[in-house]
């Protein structure tokens, strides 16, 4: 099913025009200004091409018996059915997000599409998850599967270990419960409907995936 993007309609607020300058060094306020508002216009459609990027997943890297988009479904399913907030649905809906762009750091890609929206644990969790994923497989290829140990004095590191563990490593399976990509697009437009950087949502909360 394609999800169908919601229609930003052009009111008086909506910018237009273009800057004076061709080099930022000699911008004025107005053209400041008037980036400022496209800027803002365009951040409003962040939950349509985030939605759009799982999608893409479906297409994304094979070898798995599930699709990328499959395992992001799977993952942020079992989220939502242990009782987690929407910030970890959300959080392990989008948290291989970075995949097609960042395949040698899709996590911290992800971590940062996250970070201006969600709590502090909830982003620096998605963050590291490719450290603490390796412990799963890492040892089978001549590495240090133990590297997540380096974190082992964090604060957050069972929190980091837990969401492996139960949301993460074992969502590969296709016989395994799994939302349609739809059912979780309320979820996303909540979370990236919010004010980016607001203090009160990025302060950390409790250190546990489901309170």
């Amino acid at each position: 099913m394609t999800l169908q993007p919601k229609t930003v309609e052009t009111t008086a607020a909506t910018p237009s025009g273009v800057v004076s300058f061709t080099e930022m060094q000699f911008g004025t306020g107005a053209d400041y200004a008037l980036l400022d508002g496209f800027e803002r216009q365009h951040a409003t459609g962040l939950a349509d091409r985030l939605l759009g990027e799982l999608e893409r997943l479906h297409d994304s890297l094979g070898g798995y018996q599930i699709t990328r988009l499959e395992h992001s479904l799977q993952s942020g399913t079992r989220a939502r059915l242990a009782g987690a907030d929407v910030d970890w649905v959300v959080a392990a809906l989008l948290h291989d997000i970075g995949d097609e762009l960042a395949p040698h750091n899709h996590a911290e890609y992800a971590a940062s599409v996250l970070r201006p929206y969600v709590r502090a644990e909830v982003a620096w969790v998605i963050e590291q998850h490719g450290v603490f994923q390796s412990y799963y497989f890492a040892h089978h290829l001549g590495e240090d599967r133990n590297r997540r140990n380096k974190f082992a004095d964090h604060p957050w590191f069972d929190l980091c270990a837990a969401f492996c563990a139960e949301w993460d490593q074992n969502s590969f399976d296709p016989n395994g419960s799994t939302h349609d990509l739809a059912s979780f697009e309320a979820d996303v437009r909540t979370v990236f409907a919010r004010t980016a950087w607001d203090a009160e949502v990025t302060a950390a909360g409790h250190a546990e995936l489901v309170s």
